[in-house]
């Protein structure tokens, strides 16, 4: 008897008899769907909607005044460093006859893609961020001027629309959601300003948070992305945008495999909004929250950790309207389970404004659903301003005349926008005058004062009596102590200014 190769068996001899033992049947082994033979078609197809992006910026050169020339790298007070380089850069800020140095044109390189043949692209934000004029060059070598119809600073996104004189070559996006880890993607971009080029990898891995913002949700890739990539599109195997290529991890500014990619559903969506109103329209549930640790599930009866933890409701806001409460932890938001901190806020951002959504807490040791109605999320000025329809006066920024400062207390919302961590003390700084001992120092919207004069300060009126203090005494200067993402600095601040002004 002749039984197939595939057949796995055990034959025992039995006397005259033979037995034969078939092995238990096992699932179908996963089977990897083969590697296309080629991209040539794909990518000859797609190339002509995707397009170079050449934007300009005119930067005055300044002669005199704080600030004057190159911003100065910034170095501990009184290193000798620091007066090296104010010397240098104040040689190099006038040519050979005392003149003033000329404008200049700062360029900058990307990429983006044609959403629509009457002329509408895509492309990141900082890639045309400040600029004065904006250039789209088509694959046939076309320049054409663009405008911009509006984008979108926390999301990285952009719309730009140029006046060809015929139809364009357009992409469509896909359903980002159903893109798969493993599967084929192909990139193609400007990078290096090179012109259209075409790079093939996989997705790696999805839901990754880079810290760039706060509704980070990037697909990852290792089709290689570089340096003038940002902006280009990152097409699945039917041609369809899945992703915007936005940011790479690199330690010498070229791929080493690492590339990430804004969701296209996440695109389409803040696409269509910039469109139809030129901004971004985002769901505000108008809460402060955190990560529910391990130890936090343990104290309140949670099995798992999971969920975000509110820790600071905005008076007025949707949150308060629904009777969300410090302590609550989000469970689900829409029918979606909330696994951690940072999803939270992506769905919040991405409902509807105006509908009412049922949100699942834990509350007391039971699960509790409410009921809110989302307002759409003010704009950042507005939000330092603590004008989000409630009480808010403690949340209202505090100028510093003669420090050319502008602070407020450390709002979730500030959190958010400049990524300052959950447990970090004092308050933030959101404006600084330019020409000012602030500006010449190097502070910047986003630094935060941990300390005035060594003393610790949690509010800005806190700032504002310790500066008042100083200058009672008759300094020159105030120390502040600054936290920064790369670590803590004592910086010395000019009072001069303020104390030499005559009253009007």
């Amino acid at each position: 008897m002749r039984l197939p190769n595939s057949v796995f068996f055990r034959a025992i001899l039995m006397g005259s008899a033979v037995v034969l033992t078939l092995p238990m049947v096992l699932p179908n082994p996963a089977m990897a769907r083969a590697a296309p033979d080629s991209f040539a078609d794909l990518a000859e197809k797609l190339l002509p909607a995707v397009v170079n992006i050449s934007s300009s910026q005119t930067i005055q050169a300044k002669t005199n005044g704080p600030g004057a020339g190159p911003e100065l790298p910034m170095f501990p007070p009184g290193s000798p460093f620091e007066q090296f380089f104010k010397d240098f850069m104040n040689r190099n800020r006038q040519g050979n006859r005392g003149e003033p140095a000329p404008e200049r044109k700062a360029q900058s390189l990307g990429s983006g893609f044609i959403i629509d043949p009457s002329g509408y692209v895509v492309t990141n934000n900082h890639v045309i961020d400040g600029a004065d004029e904006i250039t789209v060059t088509l694959q046939d070598g076309t320049s054409l001027k663009a405008t911009l119809v509006g984008r979108d600073e926390s999301g990285d996104i952009a719309l730009l629309q140029v006046k060809p004189d015929k139809p364009l070559p357009s992409v469509a996006f896909a359903d980002s959601d159903k893109a798969r880890v493993g599967e084929w993607v192909i990139a193609i971009g400007n990078p290096f300003g090179l012109g259209g080029s075409v790079t093939a990898g996989i997705v790696s891995a999805r839901g990754r948070n880079i810290h760039q913002g706060p509704y980070d949700d990037f697909i990852q890739t290792d089709a290689a992305i570089n340096q003038g990539n940002s902006g280009g599109p990152l097409f699945n195997m039917d041609g369809e945008v899945v992703g915007m290529n936005t940011a790479i991890y690199s330690r010498s500014g070229g791929s080493i495999g690492i590339g990430f990619s804004i969701p296209s559903k996440m695109v389409k969506n803040i696409v269509a909004q910039l469109r139809e109103v030129g901004h971004p329209v985002r769901g505000w549930l108008g809460v402060r929250i955190q990560q529910v640790t391990p130890d936090i599930a343990e104290s309140v009866g949670l099995k798992e950790a999971t969920g975000a933890m509110i820790a600071g409701v905005n008076d007025g806001g949707p949150a308060d309207k629904a009777k969300i409460r410090n302590g609550d932890i989000v469970l689900k938001f829409n029918g979606r389970d909330v696994k951690d901190m940072p999803a939270l806020p992506r769905l919040v951002a991405e409902s509807e404004v105006g509908k009412q959504v049922p949100i699942v807490l834990w509350r007391d040791g039971k699960e509790v659903t409410v009921q809110a109605t989302l307002a759409e999320k003010p704009s950042d000025s507005a939000l330092a301003a603590g004008e989000t329809g409630g009480k808010a006066d403690a949340a209202k920024p505090l100028d510093l005349p003669g420090l050319g400062l502008k602070i407020a207390p450390i709002t979730g919302d500030l959190k958010d926008k400049y990524q300052i961590g959950d447990d970090q003390k004092g308050v933030v700084i959101v404006e600084v005058a330019p020409n000012t001992s602030a500006a010449e120092r190097g502070l910047k919207p986003g630094d935060v004062i941990v300390e005035v004069q060594q003393g610790e300060v949690a509010t800005p009126d806190d700032v504002r009596k310790r500066v008042d203090d100083v200058r009672k005494e008759n300094r020159k200067s105030v120390l502040v102590l600054i936290q920064r993402r790369d670590g803590l600095q004592w910086v010395p601040l000019s009072l001069t200014a303020e104390k030499d002004k005559k009253p009007g």
